[in-house]
């Protein structure tokens, strides 16, 4: 049995015995499992705790269901039934990537959803059906005030864009509206690392990089007040237009594990074939990343990146060698698989 499967076993072992159904503890198990792969450390096994207080604790509903409530022939909307983040976002990915099929493009909305791990996971479902997928979200918590002010109505609210390509690998591009997301935040406090500078100023607009202190301080946006205003009009999308919660009304569901925080997602897939030859698309993409891979490069530059490869070698790195889980991890996991009676985690 390879590492992988041992971690989306345990995962799944975890929320069975917190009362998810089997279906949905797999499905859930394995988009985790897939984010400690592709290195997205904050939103893998790391969130499996959390997860499991809010569903003992009442703030999430471990049997939901989620269904679509809205829906004309290229949209949809789904209420996530207050469950698992991961079960209603997959299902709006699949939902659009079904009605691209026939309408060229589709877009999936989500409400009285919650946290789903990083945004990559789902444009990476309609990339893999052949589509150009992209997945907005409302962040689970406010971290971010609006430009020049001190008051956090803001969340991350991450985008991430998946463009299939023919031999290269596909684009992958996945972002925080902020310099850094806060899952980042607080694996490095797990860790006992400081932050950069950069990621976080406190109330006085000084540098703070102690992440035990992250509740004193304010994430930055990228690129100033234009990441602001990508984190406003990425709320509006994905959580205004669905009914779900932006601004006042987000809940930190970092602190309060009880009341239902109504996130809201949004998935569109675009069907290349309804704007031309998707084997001729494919070979444009191919020609640009080996134009850019290969162009000339400054002082000191080894490489030229395209977004998403470094993510597909930590990939290919951990599917050989595994998932490393930091021993502070590893003693929450254990604890917790004991607390429930389920099996602990292999070493």
């Amino acid at each position: 049995m390879s590492a992988t499967t041992q971690l989306r076993d345990f995962i799944a072992g975890i929320y069975r015995a917190a009362g998810v159904p089997a279906a949905d503890a797999g499905t859930v198990a394995g988009l985790m499992a897939q984010a400690d792969l592709i290195g997205a450390d904050g939103h893998g096994v790391f969130r499996l705790p959390q997860y499991i207080r809010r569903l003992r604790a009442g703030g999430m509903n471990p049997r939901a269901v989620p269904r679509i409530v809205e829906e004309r022939p290229a949209s949809a909307l789904i209420d996530g039934d207050n469950g698992l983040g991961h079960l209603a976002t997959s299902m709006a990915a699949r939902t659009a990537i079904e009605k691209a099929r026939t309408q060229g493009v589709a877009w999936c909305g989500v409400r009285n959803g919650n946290h789903a791990g990083p945004a990559s996971l789902y444009a990476r479902m309609v990339q893999e059906a052949g589509m150009i997928g992209l997945y907005l979200a409302v962040g689970s918590a406010n971290h971010l005030p609006p430009w020049g002010g001190l008051e956090l109505l803001l969340s991350t609210n991450p985008i991430a864009v998946a463009v299939p390509a023919g031999d290269e690998p596909p684009i992958m591009l996945d972002m925080a509206t902020t310099v850094a997301a806060y899952g980042k935040v607080k694996v490095k406090a797990q860790r006992g690392e400081a932050m950069p500078e950069g990621w976080m100023i406190d109330h006085q607009g000084q540098p703070l990089t102690d992440p035990k202190r992250a509740n004193e301080g304010l994430l930055l946006p990228i690129g100033g007040y234009k990441g602001y205003g990508l984190a406003l009009i990425f709320g509006l999308l994905a959580g205004t237009l669905n009914g779900a919660a932006m601004g006042r009304d987000v809940v930190d569901f970092n602190a309060d594990d009880t009341t239902v925080t109504n996130t809201g997602q949004a998935v569109l897939a675009i069907d290349i074939s309804a704007f031309g030859d998707p084997a001729e698309f494919r070979r444009q993409v191919d020609a640009l990343s080996r134009d850019l891979r290969g162009s000339k490069r400054l002082p000191g530059v080894d490489r030229i990146w395209l977004p998403g490869e470094q993510s597909r070698l930590t990939r290919l790195k951990r599917e050989a060698e595994g998932v490393p889980i930091p021993p502070a991890l590893r003693s929450q996991l254990d604890a917790l698989a004991r607390d429930l009676g389920a099996t602990p985690l292999a070493a």
